[in-house]
């Protein structure tokens, strides 16, 4: 698969927030991307269990409020809010911890549609080490998938492990974790920890042993 590394980085607008969540400190990780096409077929594509598979990976249980779901391979949850063609949320349970995750679509004009994702996650070690870009930079990789499908839904789903050690890949994960470097340090981070967080995760996507400066 070979695509425009830049194109793509560059239609992802990232930011990080510090809050509280029930009391305690917390990270909002936000990212939205506009793509052509219509909101009903963004929202089938975003919602769809038939559908879902073929850019990101396989969901299974019940898609509706209130129901529980379970991503193949990675995390569970509740689903806790629908309000059709504009927005759904649901907590995201993996590893014994629970985070919660925020998704909106806008109509943005231009027969485009924006979508926005917040991923909110209690502070942690986890989070000093990677920073956003450990739940950014998968984000943003399914965004990814989300835009070439829509682009030629008949094309099959990239292999996850070839993109990622591609070269078009890790540019990509580089600079998006770069990316999510910016984001931190505007948010009040500290440079040298947000950079080598971005590190830290470029070499958790990749495989690839990360660089010290």
């Amino acid at each position: 698969m070979e695509f425009d590394v830049e194109s793509h980085l560059g239609a992802m607008k990232r930011s990080v927030a510090y809050l509280e969540r029930d009391g305690k400190p917390a990270s909002g990780v936000t990212l939205s991307r506009e793509f052509a096409t219509s909101l009903e077929d963004l929202w089938d594509a975003v919602t769809n269990s038939e559908r879902i598979p073929r850019w990101f990976t396989v969901v299974s249980g019940e898609l509706a409020l209130g129901g529980r779901y379970q991503i193949e391979g990675n995390a569970s949850g509740t689903i806790t809010a629908c309000e059709p063609l504009a927005h759904y949320a649901l907590t995201w349970e993996f590893g014994g911890d629970v985070s919660w995750v925020q998704v909106r679509l806008a109509d943005a004009g231009s027969g485009s549609v924006r979508l926005s994702l917040t991923h909110t996650a209690l502070l942690s070690p986890f989070w000093d080490q990677y920073g956003p870009g450990a739940v950014g930079v998968g984000w943003e990789m399914g965004f990814l998938g989300l835009a070439l499908h829509l682009a030629q839904p008949d094309w099959p789903k990239p292999d996850e492990m070839e993109f990622a050690t591609s070269a078009d890949g890790k540019a990509f994960i580089a600079g998006s974790s770069e990316g999510w470097a910016a984001a931190s340090i505007a948010a009040g981070t500290d440079a040298e920890k947000a950079r080598a967080a971005a590190r830290n995760t470029t070499a958790f996507y990749t495989g690839e042993q990360a660089e010290t400066t």
